[in-house]
């Protein structure tokens, strides 16, 4: 079987969130596991700036693609995956991000950016026309970007399986009438049965109602969205194909997470070494300013800064607990007013509070490796990976209980210490008492070491790699499509 793996950002050339990181992860691991996988993205100008010219381009022949539109082969770099890309100068030769422009702004063509993109892809699936030499079986779609894709395999009844994933339900592609008008959609389509959502259209519902299986990133996260709010308006769609719905937990790659060969921090460690931790510690602290201590708790957080993730939660907390000997650490960007508020705490409380607004990959892993803790407070998420390294790096994760989170996080609790499964703590309502009061359980068992010391073995023990993952996806390929 040949998949071709459909997808809008993609580590290390284009990223904006964790779509990335499973769109370079998850192939990865499949084609160690012998299967052949193929990646098309947009060609964006930093990811065709970063490859350099193409030895092999290739020429659409559809009437709706505009006469830019090409496909050019180059290699993901570090591996023996082909990536494809389709190329425009009017559509994808720009600069900004993959879907806002420097301002921050939604491009005001993205309805259409994006709908070439799926037309194009498309055309690699068609069993006669396809301007490329390899043909397919099945396609493997990722977020709103790539939702036409199942329609249009569906509309023209090529011979190819269709499975279309999740990531995020909040972003769902959608646009109006007129916007459906100028794509030149089927008018068939518009309909609540298809595209037509709230007298608007989704591209994410396409991929929904047309691809064979529709899977999103953990076991919870498939269970909440059935339900509002998380269904985001569309819990009746996704009930009435819940006998497609599946939720596949996404994995951590131990090759990049790893404290033990980590480059970006100075002491490597293991469960059985770690007093280089507590050495990560001191460095963390020496060189973010705060005040040199080993006893205090050191308490990160690589996020984005939005309501979302609960930040407005943690700006609270923050405030509340400057009385009590614990650190902060936070990297991340988002909405201003939260930064604005992150920043004046660190100004005010220079040596217990640490805030770099932006994105920095060499602190993002010192922080996993200094910190004791690390809080992920998510109203919801649906999966979530920073948990996951920070299990491995023994830095116990304080989460809210909902999606991912849930499904990767075990509760202290007397019980569960006694049974050696406990790996963080968890809370549930969400307030920023509940919070608070999470944050205050964890800085009381940092004082038993004996106890957190046999939690952050526990927790190193714990294996979410990419192949149990990949496994789980090549078994629902094979429900799809023909045999592997």
């Amino acid at each position: 079987m040949n998949v071709l793996f459909a997808t809008s950002e993609l580590y290390p050339l284009i990223k904006t969130g964790g779509l990335a990181d499973v769109s370079y992860s998850l192939p990865l691991a499949m084609s160690a596991l012998d299967k052949n996988i193929t990646i098309v993205l947009p060609g964006y100008r930093s990811v065709i700036d970063q490859l350099g010219p193409t030895k092999k381009e290739f020429v659409f022949n559809d009437l709706y693609l505009r006469s830019d539109v090409t496909l050019q082969q180059h290699q993901l770099p570090s591996s023996n995956i082909t990536l494809l890309l389709v190329c425009s100068e009017s559509l994808f030769d720009r600069e900004g991000g993959p879907y806002v422009d420097a301002e921050g702004n939604d491009w005001h063509d993205n309805a259409d950016r994006f709908s070439q993109f799926c037309r194009a892809v498309v055309n690699l699936l068609n069993p006669l026309e396809s301007p490329y030499p390899i043909s397919f079986d099945l396609v493997h779609c990722n977020d709103w970007q790539t939702g036409l894709v199942p329609a249009f395999v569906a509309l023209y009844g090529f011979d190819v399986k269709s499975v279309f994933t999740i990531h995020n339900l909040a972003y769902q592609g959608v646009f109006d009438r007129a916007c459906y008008d100028y794509l030149s959609l089927p008018p068939q389509w518009w309909s609540y049965e298809y595209l037509e959502f709230y007298d608007n259209f989704s591209f994410l519902k396409a991929g929904v109602v047309f691809s064979d299986w529709v899977t999103t990133v953990s076991p919870t996260y498939a269970r909440e969205i059935l339900h509002e709010p998380l269904a985001c308006g569309m819990s009746g769609l996704l009930k009435h194909y819940q006998h497609k719905l599946v939720g596949i937990l996404n994995g951590a790659d131990y090759e990049v997470w790893n404290p033990q060969t980590d480059p970006h921090i100075k002491f490597h460690y293991s469960a059985q070494n770690l007093e280089n931790k507590t050495k990560n510690k001191l460095d963390l602290q020496r060189q973010l300013g705060l005040r040199l201590s080993k006893s205090a708790p050191l308490v990160g957080a690589v996020s984005r800064l939005v309501h979302q993730k609960g930040m407005d939660w943690l700006v609270e907390t923050i405030q509340n607990l400057q009385d009590e000997k614990v650190q902060w650490v936070i990297l991340g960007s988002g909405d201003p007013q939260i930064e604005n508020q992150l920043l004046e705490l660190a100004r005010a409380n220079p040596k217990t509070v640490s805030v770099t607004v932006g994105y920095n990959e060499t602190l993002a892993h010192q922080i996993e490796a200094g910190s004791d803790l690390f809080v992920m407070p998510s109203r919801y998420e649906p999966c979530g990976l920073n948990q996951i390294y920070s299990l491995r790096y023994g830095t116990l994760p304080i989460v809210r209980a909902t999606g991912g989170l849930i499904d990767t996080v075990v509760d202290v609790d007397e019980d569960s210490i006694k049974q050696e499964t406990c790996t963080g703590f968890v809370f549930e309502v969400q307030t920023t008492q509940a919070l608070q009061e999470a944050v205050c359980r964890a800085i009381a068992f940092f004082s038993r070491r004996k106890a957190w010391n046999k939690i952050q073995q526990t927790a190193m023990k714990q294996n979410f790699d990419w192949g149990h993952s990949a496994q789980s996806y090549i078994e629902l390929y094979q429900q799809a499509g023909k045999p592997l």
